[in-house]
């Protein structure tokens, strides 16, 4: 996995840094395991958008990602590390030892035709999975549950680890990569290692329709309009807005906290803050 560079052949070709990964696979997905995905555009049930800057894009399907590895003590073979567009992180096909077939996020360092297995007491080793309560202190994990059951909700993205702090009664202390320290039950379950695909923050899109294949439409700032589009606009001349950041609807967008308290806050030991 390393980051390429381009000869400036064009302005687009002059800040493009490519990822290029030689360990994916070149063949198709498991078909059994795709799902179609529609897009919504950033529009709601009422054909209102609620989302800004979403829209176009190349069409993909959704990869069926097992979060729960639910499968206990049946070890499968890795048997190709694939891209995802879905994603920021690569997935790995593995087979199980009585032919079944699923997709997980790909930790660094697994490779094709390496074993990985979940169960409550397995190896501590990089791709296996078991309930955070057994797992040595100090470990390096990704895939983290939140609910007994649920499947994994945490430390998803391409490059992210948490560590296993402490364990209180029948909790256990996570710091998180945001650096917030979190409790979860001792039976959610985990991942052992860190996610790869650790460069992908270091790739360079290199030209506006590269963003545009991803989805992403064009942010207009406040400043740039006219002052009944947002309450930042209008003014003599290039203006710096003249009050604090905020959206089109006055909501301070810097410092200005947004976030709802939760029944779950109990669970955070050490704010990210």
């Amino acid at each position: 996995m390393a980051i390429k560079t381009f000869n400036p052949t064009s302005p687009g070709r002059r800040n493009y840094a490519l990822m290029v990964s030689p360990e994916l696979s070149q063949a198709g997905p498991q078909k059994n395991l795709l799902a179609p995905l529609s897009k919504s555009g950033g529009r709601n049930n009422n054909g209102r958008v609620t989302a800004r800057h979403i829209g176009g894009g190349h069409k993909r399907k959704y990869r069926i990602i097992d979060f729960k590895r639910d499968k206990q003590d049946i070890p499968a073979k890795v048997s190709s590390i694939e891209y995802d567009p879905n994603r920021s992180a690569n997935i790995a096909l593995i087979t199980y030892a009585d032919g079944a077939k699923s997709y997980i996020l790909s930790p660094l360092g697994v490779k094709v035709g390496d074993n990985v297995i979940a169960g409550d007491n397995v190896d501590v080793k990089v791709g296996n999975c078991m309930p955070m309560g057994n797992m040595p202190m100090g470990s390096i994990i990704h895939n983290v549950e939140m609910k007994i059951g649920k499947g994994a909700q945490l430390v998803r993205s391409a490059g992210v680890s948490a560590q296993l702090m402490a364990k209180e009664g029948d909790y256990v202390l996570i710091k998180l990569p945001s650096g917030e320290v979190r409790k979860f039950h001792k039976l959610c379950r985990a991942c052992f290692g860190q996610l790869g695909n650790v460069e992908y923050d270091s790739q360079k899109m290199g030209k506006a329709g590269r963003n545009r294949w991803k989805g992403n439409r064009p942010k207009v700032r406040g400043v740039a309009m006219n002052p009944h589009d947002h309450p930042m606009g209008g003014g003599e001349g290039k203006s710096s807005g003249g009050r604090h950041p905020c959206s089109p609807w006055g909501m301070p967008s810097k410092g200005f906290k947004t976030r709802k308290k939760k029944d779950s806050d109990k669970y955070i030991v050490t704010k990210r803050s």
